[in-house]
């Protein structure tokens, strides 16, 4: 049965829970690394958080990629959190601000 599934997309979810990373200040952020495990894949995820007005807004985001490596989608994850930070600022966190690919 699990072959249907897989081959008419049932069953589509991660294998294992996200493990997140120790969190690294960027520019007033904290980012973090949310590789999540697809099959023998990490799929490319992250975490931006801040403390805006007393409050910690954060911002979630999922890429498509995929790495055959966690190490490689811990440092690219932290790369696109840095990326959207340098691009978005604290607009990341309004909820009409374009989002970056």
């Amino acid at each position: 049965m699990s072959f249907w599934k897989n081959l008419f997309g049932g069953g589509g979810g991660s294998d294992a829970p996200i493990e997140v990373s120790p969190g690294e200040d960027y520019k007033g952020f904290t980012i973090r690394a949310t590789p999540m495990s697809v099959g023998s894949e990490y799929q490319l995820a992250g975490l931006i958080e801040k403390q805006v007005g007393g409050e910690l807004k954060s911002y979630k985001f999922v890429r498509a990629d995929r790495m055959s490596s966690r190490d490689d989608a811990v440092s690219l994850a932290l790369a696109k959190a840095r990326l959207i930070v340098d691009e978005q600022g604290d607009g990341i966190f309004a909820s009409s601000a374009p989002r970056p690919n």
